[in-house]
């Protein structure tokens, strides 16, 4: 028997891989000679006194439990390391980028591989001179990467992955492949392999539609598909192969991998990274780049030096004059508006999904009883029938048993298969936006949020199509039959700043509004307190000893042949339905009105938004603006019976 040892081969080799001394025994009838393949494991650096920040990356696809629990613990954990990052938890694994000192990292990758189905995370290492996140967060997700594409579920199964090095070996061979992008368009703008395939998408979620686009040819090809980290191939992997193409391979790691592995051969540029380092070159050192947070498009260091980036206003992409910008921004808005409304989405049969969140109460009751707890307008026949139909589930989309146990915080679901929703008018029209936010002119009748008979003809439904990601929250009200101004915000920030105006009352809001009569002044006021119970008839009434303070100012513009007359009306109280009850309780209700009218003189109109709106217009709001603080005022053009 002959013996032979392999060991390291320099002081280089010993410093970045884990290389033992390998002991290799020959026996009898063995051939003379062999050939081996020595795969060394390399070891992450030390942080170093010039870059002493850890940064990792680390997904798995695994079935988590119990995830409201382990985010309290997750969260305690990582304030007591002083981290910071984002950790992604779902039912279907985990999703993080984290930074701070090595030994707060080691402590919470050492807890993470201690759950079910997370023992072998692997985390890409980098380092930094500064903390390169602002914040922490550890949120609870539907999925750790957003797809949408039910039935995909990497933890059971994904596309063969292809290690760096031999995609590299395959590149320097010129192998016929073709490899495909599936980042963002703004991420390969920075950087992607040589003669890549970009996905051309704007979000992960717009990739389904870019596999329709591709050539029918590719499916029979070797596709090798590469994101940053590798988390989106994951997804978008069995889904290509699911679309017929046989021959799917996923980029191990990712780019990241990549250039930790090989660096830089056949890669040209950088890799946008999710942080305040915007891009890393192949050596994974933080680059040049910038974002520009007009457009999101990351920015060379010649890019910056361009006369027309201003930081956090314009870049060489997206540079406009004000004019220019507004008039173009507005004109693409509006037509995506048109096609998001036309035709409105609820005319289209589709699933509905109501959702129900468990409350106190209802913890250790079975689905059946919560729904009739929660729910109790409906009988419990009806809800009987609607489990027994399969259509009360989890948040998951599983059917539920009529005795499946919930408890508190639980999210459930009531589909309604195959809805159709009332029309209403789509024509939404948007006035004007900037960072902070958007002023619309709401057409009637149009309801703002989910409700009753309407989910996706709503306004709101429109805001999340046109915006996304972004998801603008009205910061005040208008019913669905008043036309006119409304003011979204477009992050929770700013609602914030505008919500906090319209508690207090330093928003001025002004309104057309045409009553039946003639008011024999040209200008009056309405102090008539509004109780604050709804009546039998859905309504609100003046409750002069225990309602709440309501003042109304009222202008008469011009009295009309017809009987009616146009007013101005500005309300210095918030009540709900305030112009139209103290218009009706001075003895000029609303024209159109279903609800609030003068007596029998006024006939009673139907209560069904198909019919004509109540002549109600939200026309002038004047507040600060939330970023500079200065008073701005917005006026929305007259509908025509105010002309």
């Amino acid at each position: 028997m002959r013996s032979f040892k392999l060991g390291t081969q320099s002081e280089k080799c010993a410093e970045d891989y884990r290389l033992q001394p390998l002991t290799v025994e020959f026996k009898a009838g063995w051939p003379d000679s062999l050939s081996f393949i020595i795969c060394p494991v390399k070891t992450e650096p030390a942080p170093s006194a010039a870059l002493p920040i850890v940064n990792i990356a680390a997904y798995r696809f695994a079935a988590l439990q119990d995830l409201q629990a382990l985010r309290t613990e997750l969260l305690a954990l990582c304030r007591a390391g002083q981290l910071r990052g984002t950790i992604l938890l779902s039912s279907e694994g985990i999703n993080l980028f984290m930074a701070g000192e090595s030994a707060a990292i080691e402590s919470l990758l050492a807890r993470l591989r201690a759950l079910p189905g997370l023992e072998s995370l692997a985390a890409k290492y980098s380092y930094t001179a500064h903390q390169p996140f602002r914040r922490l967060l550890v949120r609870i997700k539907r999925e750790i990467i957003a797809f949408g594409v039910p039935g995909i579920n990497p933890a059971q199964r994904t596309s063969p992955k292809l290690a760096p090095q031999q995609l590299k070996t395959w590149l320097d061979e010129g192998r016929p492949i073709t490899l495909l992008d599936t980042r963002n368009d703004y991420e390969v703008k920075l950087g992607t392999f040589e003669n890549a395939l970009p996905a051309g998408v704007d979000h992960f979620r717009d990739f389904p539609a870019a596999v329709a686009k591709l050539p029918e040819e590719l499916k029979e090809q070797t596709v090798v598909m590469f994101c940053t980290g590798g988390i989106r191939c994951e997804k978008a992997g069995p889904y290509m192969e699911s679309q017929g193409f046989k021959n799917v391979l996923q980029l191990e790691g990712g780019i990241l991998k990549y250039f930790e592995d090989c660096g830089g051969a056949h890669y040209n540029g950088e890799c946008f990274v999710f942080d305040q380092r915007v891009g890393v070159d192949p050596g994974l050192h933080e680059s040049d780049a910038a974002l520009c947070f007009k457009c999101l498009s990351p920015l060379t260091a010649d890019e910056q030096q361009d006369a027309r980036y201003v930081a956090g206003k314009s870049c060489p992409w997206c540079f406009r004059s004000d004019a220019e910008h507004a008039a173009a921004l507005l004109q693409s808005r509006n037509v995506a508006m048109r096609k998001a409304m036309h035709p409105l989405p609820g005319s289209i049969p589709a699933d509905v999904f109501r959702p129900l969140r468990v409350p106190q109460d209802c913890d250790g009751l079975t689905v059946l009883a919560t729904f009739c707890r929660v729910l109790g307008h409906l009988s419990a026949d009806y809800w009987d029938t609607e489990c027994r139909a399969g259509n009360l589930l989890d948040s998951k989309h599983q059917v539920l048993a009529a005795a499946h146990i919930v408890h508190a915080g639980d999210r459930l679901l009531h589909r309604l298969a195959q809805t159709l929703e009332p029309d209403v008018n789509g024509d939404i029209t948007v006035l004007y936006e900037d960072e902070a936010l958007l002023v619309l002119n709401k057409p009637a009748p149009l309801p703002m949020h989910a409700g009753g008979r309407y989910t996706r003809n709503t306004l709101q439904q429109a805001l999340n199509t046109v915006y996304r990601p972004q998801k603008p929250k009205p910061a005040h009200r208008l019913d669905a039959n008043t036309t006119g101004l409304v003011i979204a915000a477009r992050s929770r920030h700013f609602a914030g700043r505008l919500q906090s105006q319209f508690t207090d009352g330093r928003v001025s809001k002004t309104y057309l509004v045409r009553v039946h009569g003639h008011p024999l002044q040209d200008g009056f006021r309405c102090d008539a307190p509004i109780g604050r119970e709804v009546c039998a008839s859905g309504t609100r009434e003046v409750d002069e000893q225990n309602g709440d303070e309501a003042s109304t100012l009222l202008k008469v513009l011009q009295r009309l042949a017809d009987g009616t007359s146009l007013l101005e009306a500005k309300p210095l109280t918030g009540r709900t339905n305030q112009i139209r009850i103290h218009c009706a309780y001075l003895g000029y209700a609303v024209v159109g009105d279903a609800a609030y009218r003068d007596g029998d003189t006024v006939p009673r109109l139907t209560k069904e938004m198909g019919e004509p709106p109540l002549c109600l217009h939200a026309w002038q709001i004047s507040f600060a603006h939330p970023v500079s603080g200065v008073a701005v005022t917005f006026t929305a053009p007259p509908p025509e019976w105010a002309d």
